[in-house]
């Protein structure tokens, strides 16, 4: 009892900074304080009005489409290794692959900044922000899609095999479609992250800052403060939502393996 009470302060405390993003998005005024001075649909008119807010949403928007891509195909790679085969060191390779989930973001942004401008030499933009989402993101790629690949019988690859497929049509018609929901999931799993993602981009942004990037230099304005709790809901909204489809998708698959569902994002 007492565990579920601290379990539940907890989240309270985590969420209610959520909570008051829409009550601050339509109050009609400039100020973040309360008492609340009245409702008004100002502040989202605005950003429809924000030509700069608008690159930086479309930025964002290409680098997670590419991360999401990039990320679930290296994810299905590894998980298929990881699942269906057996070599040498594959636990310790595996590990390798999964350390950027618990190395600290800021640790690997500076890391690949030295790399990409001391060492390389190279200009930074949209690419070096894609190579980085990628790499933090094809771990959690592989933690679902292995999720897919566990519950799979290799045995019908296999027969697939015996009936006169090729190694790459097997794959295609039998294993793909029943990993398809996996690999769903993993892509809006990835495509949220990178959306969101602060760190990384503040360090190997170009000249065209992503969407966290220029909330956080709205952050010198008091005055957009509104219009950035407007784009926060919006934001806050869109994720449930991605993460709410992926956890269906996750749930499906699992369903149509005929595997046991040990639990996901929801």
């Amino acid at each position: 009892m007492k565990l579920r009470i601290y379990a539940i302060a907890y989240l309270i405390f985590l969420y209610a900074p959520i909570v008051l993003l829409p009550l601050f998005a339509f109050n009609d005024a400039t100020i973040i304080a309360f008492p609340l001075t009245g409702f008004t649909t100002h502040w989202f008119t605005e950003l429809t009005q924000n030509a700069a807010l608008h690159a930086a949403v479309k930025n964002s928007l290409i680098i997670a489409l590419c991360t999401a891509i990039f990320a679930t195909i290296l994810g299905l790679c590894a998980a298929r290794a990881g699942a269906m085969s057996a070599f040498p060191g594959k636990k310790g390779i595996v590990g390798f692959v999964m350390l950027p989930l618990v190395l600290p973001e800021i640790i690997i942004a500076v890391s690949l900044l030295v790399i990409l401008r001391q060492v390389l030499g190279l200009s930074l933009g949209n690419w070096t922000i894609i190579l980085a989402h990628v790499l933090i993101c094809t771990p959690f790629s592989i933690a679902i899609l292995n999720g897919a690949f566990g519950a799979l019988d290799p045995a019908m690859e296999e027969a697939a095999l015996d009936l006169g497929e090729t190694r790459w049509s097997a794959f295609r018609l039998v294993t793909l479609p029943l990993v398809m929901p996996g690999i769903i999931s993993s892509m809006l799993i990835a495509f949220t992250i990178s959306l969101d993602e602060f760190i990384i981009a503040f360090f190997l942004t170009g000249s065209n800052p992503t969407m966290p990037v220029y909330i956080w230099g709205l952050l010198r304005f008091p005055s957009s403060l509104p219009v950035i709790m407007a784009l926060g809901t919006i934001l806050v909204a869109l994720s449930i939502v991605l993460l709410t489809i992926a956890e269906i998708f996750r749930r499906r698959g699992v369903r149509r393996s005929g595997g046991t569902d040990t639990g996901g994002f929801l």
